[in-house]
């Protein structure tokens, strides 16, 4: 599970069967604000190292899974090992109480998950992709605080997710829910994932209207 460090998750990380991927953007945004507040030759160079980690993004985005590992690892991982050494050796030299120091800190605590993107290319960076997903969900989170039931908020999850899958795919959301509950009754319960955004993005792209 890709998100930040709320302490929430905490307990679903403990058994193994759910590993953590830390955001980067998160990591990164600790400095960056630092660095607004009161720019220094310390939070210029992290956010410069970080900068350049996204820069391997850039090149490799959209691109097979396989492809984005082996792009990692020959890219990212020294800068990444570099990195890890740069904050050690600055974190030493700072006062243990700046709040440089704390946002160096959080990244070294959490070093192992911000890194496992490096081994899976169907990983990303950062979860900005479902943030801003989720984004109408915090928007309006105070018309609909309560959901009545665990099973509404689960119900409300699944449909949250499929929204934001079908976007992510270019559909109109509302087309795309309109034709799954016009075929789902006649579908055969095995082949249900046929039915999922991205395996009907390619028919229901036929007609520009019907992109999102």
């Amino acid at each position: 599970m890709e998100a930040d460090a709320y302490s929430g998750f905490h307990h679903l990380y403990g058994d193994s069967a759910i590993y953590e991927v830390a955001c980067w953007a998160h990591a990164r945004r600790k400095l960056h604000d630092i660095h607004v507040a009161h720019a220094s030759p310390t939070t210029t160079e992290a956010l410069a190292r970080i900068g350049a980690l996204y820069g391997i993004e850039e090149q490799i985005r959209g691109k097979p899974a396989e492809v984005r590992r082996a792009v990692r690892q020959q890219q990212a991982g020294p800068l990444l090992n570099d990195l890890r050494h740069w904050m050690e050796k600055t974190l030493a030299s700072l006062s243990t109480k700046s709040e440089t120091a704390g946002a160096i800190r959080y990244a070294l605590s959490r070093w192992r998950a911000l890194t496992r993107y490096v081994d899976d290319g169907l990983l990303e960076i950062d979860n900005n992709a479902a943030e801003r997903a989720l984004r109408s969900v915090v928007m309006g989170r105070k018309n609909y605080l309560f959901m009545g039931s665990d099973s509404g908020g689960e119900r409300a999850a699944s449909l949250y997710s499929l929204i934001g899958t079908a976007k992510l795919n270019g559909l109109d959301p509302e087309f795309y829910l309109r034709t799954v509950l016009a075929r789902i009754a006649e579908h055969p319960i095995n082949r249900i994932a046929e039915l999922l955004p991205w395996n009907l993005a390619a028919s229901l792209l036929t007609t520009p209207s019907q992109a999102a």
